[in-house]
């Protein structure tokens, strides 16, 4: 893969090129990304969706919509550390084509900032969900009629590849998506794959899938304008990464590992000393003991040591970056950076904290149980409402039913998969408190 292709400003309907060194440095292309993203309601949707707990009313608890602005920060840092080095190594880079070191740093905040801007309500078990719904729920009278990558697509349903569609499909109003450039699109295809094969390697590219295949087409336009390497063979699509997909993931890693912690610490489910002691691994070199001893506050010694971590964790990914950039470029470096650096055993030793006394609090788990029967009820009400529809049968509450879709999802779908995914989106666009108040009307809970 060659950088100056990577880094392309192509958005979708362009019929020609878009040159770097033709752009306006007052607000650069690349910059309008990011401005789209965070102007648009499938982002501001992020401020009422599970980050950690879900439905929860505590200022201290992260939204989704605050983890993303946080990873696109820390995102920006990585792709400034990063392109700083690759135009110092790759002059006609800046010589020949104009790109500057801020370019990298404006896609990889532009994508880190919409990494999760295709997950449903209730967080990571909200995906399960809606897979569960069609896998072993009522959903699963839909399978024979549908194709085994269809049906993939809904047993499986994954954010990532939502994320694509949310910020490529075209709606009412907005003419192929939001038209964000491939570069960005290519950096926020963590996993560049269709739904199967499924998990065929252990290349961390494959762990997931990143496009329904309503969306299969111009997902590969996109991936062969970057000059992505194709790494599956007859009809199954894939692709080697995007090298900066790798510094949008290590900025989610990086600020789900350190921040959830803190969020856990500041509720109380994981005491302070256990902070320290874990912590303290990471910022060991960094740390300055007397202004530490001056932190009067739990909140302060803990939001002072997460400021020294997360710095500790992005210079250790960009070191990790640039050592491999040759491989990243071939194809041929099949992990997460966060998996090969210096702190990845301290990663995972906090990791596993959080999940015992975080993830898999009864806190958490008696809201992700609610999550659960609120999305299957809504899949199923609206999926059975749609369908009967198209086929001449509705009836009276099947009709009004429909009247509570948004104008925008009133719309015809003429083939099953199109109208399912259709209702799948609309769930997923729901925040968590919109998905309950939802509910409670479809189930009859009137409130004055």
């Amino acid at each position: 893969m060659h950088w100056e292709q990577l880094l392309s400003l192509k958005r979708q309907g362009d019929t020609s090129k878009r040159l770097r060194k033709e752009q306006d440095d007052t607000r650069l292309g690349f910059e309008v990304d990011y401005d789209r993203i965070i102007f648009s309601s499938a982002f501001r949707s992020l401020q009422d969706k599970t980050q950690v707990i879900p439905l929860s009313k505590t200022d201290f608890v992260h939204t989704r919509l605050t983890h993303s602005l946080e990873v696109s920060v820390v995102g920006r840092s990585l792709g400034r550390l990063v392109g700083k080095k690759i135009i110092e190594k790759h002059p006609y880079l800046q010589d020949i084509h104009g790109f500057q070191m801020n370019d990298f740093g404006a896609i990889v905040a532009a994508a880190s900032l919409a990494h999760d801007i295709g997950n449903p309500p209730f967080g990571h078990s909200g995906e399960k969900a809606i897979g569960e719904y069609f896998k072993i729920g009522r959903g699963q009278r839909y399978k024979d009629e549908l194709t085994p990558k269809q049906w993939q697509d809904l047993i499986d349903f994954e954010g990532n590849a939502n994320g694509f569609n949310l910020l490529t499909a075209s709606r009412p109003g907005i003419e192929g998506g939001l038209r964000i450039s491939y570069a960005t699109l290519g950096a926020f295809m963590k996993y560049p794959k269709e739904s199967l094969p499924k998990k065929p390697t252990p290349n961390i590219a494959d762990k997931k899938y990143g496009f329904f295949q309503t969306d299969a087409a111009f997902f590969q336009d996109v991936a062969k304008d970057l000059g992505l390497i194709p790494n599956k063979t007859g009809d199954d699509v894939g692709f080697e990464r995007h090298p900066l997909a790798y510094l949008v993931e290590a900025a989610d890693d990086i600020c789900y590992t350190i921040i959830d912690f803190e969020d856990g610490i500041n509720l109380g489910v994981i005491p302070e000393e256990f902070a320290l002691e874990y912590l303290i691994k990471l910022v060991k070199d960094s740390v300055q003991v007397e202004k530490y001893k001056t932190l009067t506050t739990k909140e302060d010694r803990i939001s002072y040591l997460r400021a020294l971590a997360i710095g500790t964790l992005i210079n250790d990914a960009v070191a990790t970056f640039l050592e491999n950039e040759e491989l990243i470029l071939q194809g041929k470096y099949p992990y997460a950076l966060t998996d090969q650096g210096k702190y990845t055993a301290q990663m995972k030793d906090i990791i596993n904290l959080s999940i015992k006394n975080i993830y898999q609090s009864r806190e958490v788990v008696e809201k992700e149980v609610i999550g659960y029967r609120i999305i299957n009820t809504l899949l199923d009400t609206f999926c059975t409402a749609y369908n009967n529809k198209f086929e001449g049968v509705a009836g009276n509450y099947d009709n009004l039913v429909l009247k509570l879709l948004p104008e925008k999802f009133v719309t015809e779908k003429m083939n099953l998969y199109d109208r399912l995914l259709h209702i799948c989106h609309f769930v997923s666009t729901l925040t968590d408190g919109k998905a309950l108040l939802l509910y409670n009307t479809i189930t009859g809970v009137y409130k004055a």
